[in-house]
């Protein structure tokens, strides 16, 4: 599995649409708005890195809108959240 953090730029007042738009590309599972540098942040979850070069170079391209990304390709998840909820008590 390939994941990736895709920083976006919209075109002036497109935030809103863009970030619908990439909700339903098949790939990006999930978009956030945010302040500072980037309008946008996607996750981008994929089964292998042919299929991350696909999405970001083919199917990010015809998302009418964005002016401008970088692509963080991740290379290890960090993270205590799931070991948190599959030893959680419920408490």
């Amino acid at each position: 599995m390939q994941n990736a953090v895709i920083l976006i730029n919209t075109e002036k007042g497109q935030v809103k649409a863009v970030a619908e738009r990439l909700a339903d590309v098949e790939g990006i599972s999930e978009v956030y708005s945010t302040c500072g540098r980037y309008d946008l942040v996607a996750i981008a979850r994929t089964r292998d890195f042919e299929s991350l070069a696909e999405l970001v170079t083919e199917r990010l391209n015809a998302v009418e809108g964005i002016s401008d990304t970088e692509t963080l390709n991740a290379l290890q998840v960090h993270s205590r959240h799931d070991l948190e909820t599959m030893f959680s008590l419920g408490f």
